[in-house]
């Protein structure tokens, strides 16, 4: 799953022209390399997502294309 859809449909990033924006900025990285927008994302990978002084590291859980509110939580978990 591309990387800006992935960081979308589990609501780390409330827009996917925002993920696709924050990603040719350099802000994000997968497994500790930027990453482009159509950079794919596999189960196990470390995302790290750069907005101001805040920086959010999360592994990816599972790929949906759907994912309702709760489910998204699911997606990924928060590490530190």
């Amino acid at each position: 799953m591309r990387i800006d859809k992935f960081l979308k449909n589990s609501r780390l990033i409330k827009r996917r022209t925002i993920a696709k924006e924050a990603c040719e900025q350099d802000r994000i990285l997968i497994n500790g390399k930027a990453a482009k927008p159509g950079s794919e994302v596999k189960i196990g990978d470390v995302i790290q997502i750069h907005f101001g002084n805040a920086e959010i590291k999360a592994r990816v859980l599972t790929l949906s294309e759907h994912s309702t509110k709760e489910a998204a939580a699911t997606m990924y978990e928060i590490i530190q």
